[in-house]
């Protein structure tokens, strides 16, 4: 749409030209989400940021405080270890978090504190053998 309004049209009417031509040319018939209705989410009152929200869902992004992200980070590793499909893997999983936690206690990045501290391998461990034994 790059030609300009006529002098003397009003600007509706030069619009609605605009849109009717566009539509004959059937420029809108493969928009993403034709013929389905707008989403509404729980809380309809206006948001600056909602378009960013709804990109990072689509991507399936989140955007938390890195210490917040590590103590995600550490539940599910800790879950991940106890499904593990052998000790040796369990371990690996457990030290690997386990050096993440130890560094970020080391030098902790700006947000909230950690709050969590390394896990003890053994116990771990054990807790995985006694979770598969029942």
């Amino acid at each position: 749409m790059t030609e300009r309004k006529p002098a003397g049209v009003s600007f509706e009417s030069w619009i609605d030209k605009q849109i009717r031509e566009a539509q004959e040319r059937g420029d809108f018939a493969q928009l993403p989400g034709a013929g389905k209705p707008l989403a509404e989410g729980p809380d309809t009152t206006y948001d600056e940021m909602w378009w960013i929200k709804q990109k990072m869902a689509r991507e399936g992004l989140s955007h938390l405080p890195p210490t917040l992200a590590l103590r995600k980070e550490a539940e599910e590793a800790l879950e991940a270890a106890y499904a593990a499909p052998s000790e040796r893997v369990a371990r690996k999983i457990i030290e690997d978090i386990n050096a993440k936690i130890l560094r970020n206690l080391m030098m902790p990045p700006p947000g909230p504190p950690l709050g969590i501290n390394r896990f003890d391998l053994d116990r771990v461990l054990a807790e995985r053998a006694r979770r598969r034994a029942s």
